[in-house]
């Protein structure tokens, strides 16, 4: 089979599906299964399994601690066992019963939001109860976020789990805005496709095996990488019935849909063969009653089709369905802790015909926006490897994100208003006294691996300053386990023989994980040359310090125990400078003039901040 799109199905049984107040009425979320209700919510469990097994897809069965307590619903998994090899292993999902309300007193649900007492608790009481059901331990378990506690708890009393769901890519201050500010999981930062979770933090990947928390995680749901990023992205992903959420359909048809799925089989360009799609689906997606506008009989034809589609790629040799332990075996003996995932993603929604590149490895996840002429939009420093507890009893009880550094939806990105400054990293050019910043050159991007340096090599840009005419070409260079990004700014001509041009590479940051700022006291920007060093510490005042020769400008930010630094050889000036209260920025820069055929080399590196 060659580069075969690897397939995750997951169903789980709920005998409370997440649609069940509304259908009994009794609001405030603590509804009970009807025998009718707990029926038919059964039989669509069954109705999706069979869908999967018609088309010759294995799935894995997530019972729920709800559905342990049903002894059809127990059968049901051990019968598909035995005939089509699903897994039947436990999700955290699914918590809210009878049995566990009596117990634990509370409405709450998200196992990540508990106190670390109930985490430890809830976690025996459902291991033990999947144990007594099925004689034997999950190898797989999962929930919308798993944090670094939690896995470690697990780990350790439950060593034959090897795979989880352990995070829902960008469900964050978004997905809380579209569902009236009410949904509160903020888990934003996260990686988009599977990887092997730190002992620190759940969203960094593990950079080597002391590190390494012991299991092989995955996504919640496979989503749109530019949509979701813009936008909501419960309505962007290769789960059908999100395809109809998001309204992405017309007259029963939704090519988007199989767009998106073809999208994620490409993946296997930027990732040496391997490409990977998830589904995660209880029986509250195909509801007897419809769901958002979408009949039922909408909702099961979609979901039809989908797996349809998988079958057909199966049939073709282009698919390979696993079960979440035999993904979690598959990629360990495919992929080493350096190697980063890399997806260069275009817009296949609103025919904008933009892209953006996302990298991942153990020390950042960064993206790149080819519409603002390869200016990085978003970045997360991984190599801090945050040790941030969430739940009851923590500093953040449901804040799971991990922090960025830029985030251009969240803090404005270039084009902002008449006062301020917006995250951004980016190059101004400039000559005879103009300006011109390459955020405002659109361009498009193309890949290559060169072993160990993953390169993206942008389309070379035209720009027009005080009569000069100029072709300018950007390369960025991931080097595997170097925490570090080489930017390449190349003059491949000029129309004015001689000419310089001077080159202001810069990136505008701060911290945080929502829109709101955050206190940028105890920031320390400091520009370097080869004898001297200046320093600022943050303190709002609008103040800049800079070098001549400079070597680096840098940001210790120690609220994320990170240093961010941008670094240059050849440069005739480095700078940092300090914002103010309407505009809670910093900025790093590094300036140096350049020629015709003549390139500018800078690094941008991210360390841990002990």
């Amino acid at each position: 089979m060659t580069n075969p799109l690897i397939l995750n199905v997951i169903h789980r049984p709920e005998m409370l599906p997440e649609y069940a107040e509304t259908v009994t009425a009794q609001g405030g979320g603590a509804a009970q299964p009807s025998g009718a209700l707990a029926r038919e919510s059964l039989e669509i469990f069954r109705l999706q399994q069979e869908i999967a097994h018609k088309n010759g897809i294995k799935t894995t069965i997530q019972m729920t601690y709800a559905s342990l307590f049903s002894d059809e619903a127990v059968a049901l998994a051990k019968q598909h066992h035995e005939t089509y090899g699903d897994e039947i292993a436990l999700t955290l999902l699914g918590l809210p019963c009878k049995q566990f309300r009596e117990k634990y007193k509370t409405k709450d649900f998200c196992i990540w939001m508990f106190s670390k007492a109930d985490k430890a608790a809830i976690v025996e009481d459902v291991f033990e109860k999947f144990f007594e059901c099925f004689g034997f331990y999950p190898e797989s378990t999962g929930s919308y976020y798993m944090d670094a506690w939690l896995i470690n708890h697990i780990k350790a009393k439950y060593p034959g789990v090897k795979c989880a769901v352990a995070t829902c890519f960008e469900e964050g201050p978004k997905a809380y805005h579209t569902c009236n500010n009410s949904w509160y999981t903020l888990l934003d930062g996260g990686p988009w496709a599977p990887w092997i979770p730190s002992k620190q933090n759940t969203h960094a990947p593990a950079a080597n095996e002391e590190e390494d928390c012991g299991l092989v995680a995955i996504p919640h749901l496979s989503r749109d990488l530019i949509a979701c990023f813009d936008g909501n992205g419960s309505n962007f992903g290769t789960h059908p019935q999100n395809v109809l959420r998001g309204m992405i359909y017309q007259d029963g048809q939704y090519p988007y849909l199989f767009n998106i799925i073809d999208q994620y089989r490409h993946l296997a360009v930027y990732n040496r063969g391997f490409c990977y799609n998830m589904m995660f689906v209880g029986p509250g997606w195909m509801n007897k009653l419809g769901r958002w506008e979408a009949p039922y009989e909408l909702l099961v034809k979609s979901y039809e089709d989908g797996m349809a589609y998988y079958g057909a790629l199966k049939k073709k040799g282009e698919l390979a369905d696993m079960t979440m332990g035999e993904f979690a075996d598959h990629y360990r003996k495919t992929h080493h802790y350096s190697q980063p995932e890399c997806a260069l993603w275009r817009d296949i929604l609103y025919g904008s015909e933009k892209q953006h590149f996302w990298y991942c490895d153990p020390y950042m996840r960064i993206t790149i926006d080819m519409n603002q002429g390869g200016a990085v939009i978003d970045l997360r420093p991984y190599a801090a490897k945050l040790e941030t507890e969430v739940g009851i009893g923590t500093k953040y009880v449901q804040d799971a994100s991990y922090p960025f550094l830029i985030q251009a939806n969240y803090r404005a990105g270039y084009f902002t208003h008449y006062a301020g400054e917006g995250t951004i990293k980016s190059c101004k050019i400039s000559y005879g006294g103009e300006e011109t910043d390459l955020c405002l050159c659109r361009t498009k991007a193309h890949f290559s691996d060169e072993g160990e340096v993953r390169v993206l090599t942008l389309d070379p840009v035209e720009i027009e300053l005080a009569g000069l005419t100029a072709s300018v070409q950007t390369e960025y260079r991931f080097r595997e386990d170097s925490g570090a990004v080489e930017v390449r700014r190349r003059v491949l001509s000029t129309s004015v023989p001689g000419a310089k041009l001077k080159f202001c590479e810069y990136m505008t940051a701060c911290y945080g994980t929502t829109e709101y700022p955050e206190d940028m006291k105890d920031v320390v920007l400091s520009v370097a040359s080869q004898n001297a060093q200046k320093s600022i510490g943050y303190a709002y005042r609008c103040r800049e310090e800079s070098l001549d020769c400079a070597v680096s400008a840098s940001a210790l930010v120690p609220q994320i125990e990170t240093r961010v630094s941008m670094e240059c050889l050849g440069a005739n000036r480095g700078f940092v400078r300090e914002g103010y209260a309407f505009s809670p920025m910093f900025t790093l820069g590094m300036e140096a003039e350049i020629g015709e055929k003549e390139t500018l080399t800078t690094w941008l590196r991210l360390e841990k901040a002990n």
